[in-house]
């Protein structure tokens, strides 16, 4: 067998060992995650093995920007799953992404997630391409503040709020029973203009920022490969990046359980699970 052969799904070992070849033929890579990534640090991903959705559609971004009622209901639910997402914390996976970086095996990382994750298991060069869950922004005059002072407002002016979680989703959402409380549910805004407040991430609907596509693309040119942990890709702003690569002559390695949809673009496909390839790949370089 071959250093870029695929043995079968579930051995994490011989799949770590796979990867490792393909690193060693690339000294540089680009590296893209996704939820699959967060998932042992208890934050659950939005598909199921086949790419379909695991919970219901998340809010779309026109539908928070115009109907208050939709916000309401947005902020009540993450005022419940805030206080599951704060606590999460770096699994084996982001490390084993950190050391890769420390060895010089990065050129960069650009991750779907929201959690901020690799940078607290001390990744230095993020690019947070779906925003950051832990800042709140103003849709009329931009000011950006903490989550964490949003959730006193939103304890503060909410003394009785009853929601109970009943699924806790990857955006720091939540699915919750709302019951009667829903619909008095009191949203803070803007302290500086008195405008909506939004969370700092990237709604389904809305555009990724043209210079965090423009930086993503261009690690992906700078780099001998791209490798994808975590991600089904069924989202276009992640694709993107790996039909560039294609398109480009780049070897593409594709880390992760279930389907993608760039599957028939990989060089590399394995099968398996992300902390256990990723650390079975380090310990054999």
């Amino acid at each position: 067998m071959d250093a870029w052969s695929v043995p079968p799904e579930g051995d994490e070992t011989a799949l770590g060992h796979a990867l490792a070849g393909f690193l060693r033929d690339h000294q540089r890579v680009a590296v893209l995650t996704g939820a699959g990534v967060s998932t042992a640090s208890g934050i659950p991903d939005y598909r199921d093995a086949d790419g379909q959705w695991k919970h219901s559609r998340p809010v779309m971004f026109e539908d928070f920007r115009r109907e208050a009622r939709v916000r309401r209901r947005y902020w009540a639910r993450s005022l419940v799953g805030w206080e599951y997402f704060r606590r999460a914390r770096p699994n084996p996976a982001h490390a084993a992404l950190a050391s890769l970086e420390d060895a010089g095996r990065v050129r960069g990382l650009v991750t779907q997630n929201v959690d901020r994750l690799h940078q607290q298991a001390g990744h230095r060069v993020v690019l947070d391409l779906h925003g950051r869950l832990d800042r709140v922004v103003c849709l009329d005059c931009g000011d950006v503040s903490e989550r964490e002072d949003m959730q006193v407002r939103l304890q503060t002016l909410n003394p009785q709020f009853t929601g109970t979680v009943a699924v806790t989703r990857p955006d720091g959402d939540a699915d919750v029973d709302l019951a009667v409380s829903g619909e008095r549910f009191q949203v803070p805004a803007c302290q500086h203009c008195g405008g909506p407040l939004k969370p700092a991430v990237v709604f389904f609907g809305e555009s990724v920022p043209r210079a965090w596509v423009r930086q993503a693309l261009d690690d992906v040119d700078a780099a001998d490969a791209l490798l994808v942990v975590g991600s089904s890709l069924m989202v276009f702003s992640g694709f993107r990046f790996v039909r560039h690569a294609a398109q480009h002559g780049k070897p593409v390695a594709i880390l992760g359980l279930g389907r993608t949809r760039a599957d028939e673009l990989a060089t590399l496909r394995l099968p398996g699970d992300c902390s256990s390839v990723l650390n079975a790949a380090l310990a054999a370089l």
